[in-house]
């Protein structure tokens, strides 16, 4: 039988003692860690045993992403890219309207499927859309602070 109960942090915010465990164990794997190297950690089983786990840099650094939510008591959730979510979970996740959300998907924007008359949208297509609008937007900026650059100048 597993310690390890389902408690997790859907719906709520960590507690100070989670967040202090947390920051803790982000200290522990920052020390060890290496940039573009495995991470060796050493863990003490409950029967007194020890064991060397081997983290990837991909997993070294998705654990130290959580584990700072987690010591900043800040909310998260995890979604796996092969979640289907509801049009209302794919707007929220982009914080903007429904409706905008819905009017994206009927201009072809974001792909989707129809369940029944529900649409559903996958986790891995609403990032790919996000990616592409945060890249559009950076060149946007971008552009605006050159002009601005070359105004400044000009004298205006």
């Amino acid at each position: 039988m597993s310690a390890i109960r389902k408690d997790d942090f859907g719906g709520r915010l960590p507690t100070q003692i989670e967040s202090a465990t947390a920051d803790q164990l982000r200290q522990i794997i920052a020390s060890q860690a290496k940039e573009g190297e495995d991470t060796k950690l050493t863990v003490m089983r409950g029967e007194g045993g020890a064991e060397t786990i081997t983290l990837s840099p991909a997993l070294t650094e998705s654990l130290m992403n959580l584990l700072r939510l987690v010591s900043g008591r800040q909310g998260f959730q995890m979604i796996p890219l092969s979640a289907e979510l509801t049009t209302q979970q794919a707007a929220d996740l982009l914080n903007v309207s429904r409706p905008y959300l819905i009017k994206l998907l009927e201009a072809g924007d974001i792909p989707y499927a129809t369940v029944g008359r529900h649409r559903r949208i996958k986790a891995e297509d609403l990032f790919a859309y996000k990616a592409r609008r945060d890249a559009e937007r950076d060149e946007a900026l971008s552009e605006l602070a050159k002009m601005d650059a070359e105004l400044l100048l000009k004298g205006y």
